[in-house]
């Protein structure tokens, strides 16, 4: 049973998420302290594959107060956990024109730390009113049938 963190929604309007892939996430005491207190931020989170490992960038984890003397850089980058096969999947897949990485989702699984990737293609302007005309579509449909199950017809 997974529980999240934190979520991303900004990359599933921004990108339109082809597929998913589960990592682990290299992160000192105090990170896992401040994730603990919910002092995470994704917005703007993505992962970038360079030499033999996939690195998560951007994502702010804040500084944990009752520290002592070590603490940590809230946007240092962070070394992601995957298995030589999924490195070069995502290698291979971020080498085709105008595919991403954003990062979904930050949650517990079994007492660790996991992100969610997506390996994204980036919607442009027209897309994203495609998918709001579909959602209110989708809305108005509903509506429908609750007046028409209601009787109120």
């Amino acid at each position: 049973m997974s529980s999240d963190i934190v979520t991303n929604r900004k990359a599933l309007r921004d990108f339109e998420i082809l597929d998913r892939m589960e990592a682990g996430v290299c992160l000192v005491g105090t990170e896992v302290k401040s994730i603990r207190l919910g002092r995470v931020d994704l917005l703007g989170a993505f992962a970038r594959v360079e030499k033999k490992g996939v690195y998560l960038y951007e994502a702010t984890i804040q500084a944990y107060e009752q520290a002592s003397h070590e603490t940590h850089d809230p946007k240092r980058p962070r070394k992601l956990l995957l298995h030589k096969l999924e490195i070069k999947r995502l290698a291979e897949q971020t080498l085709k024109q105008g595919r991403a990485l954003p990062v979904l989702r930050l949650y517990w699984k079994k007492g660790h730390v996991k992100v969610e990737l997506g390996i994204g293609r980036g919607k442009h302007t027209i897309d994203k009113r495609q998918d709001i005309k579909k959602r209110e579509v989708q809305r108005e449909m509903q509506r429908e049938a609750a007046q028409f199950r209601s009787g109120k017809r």
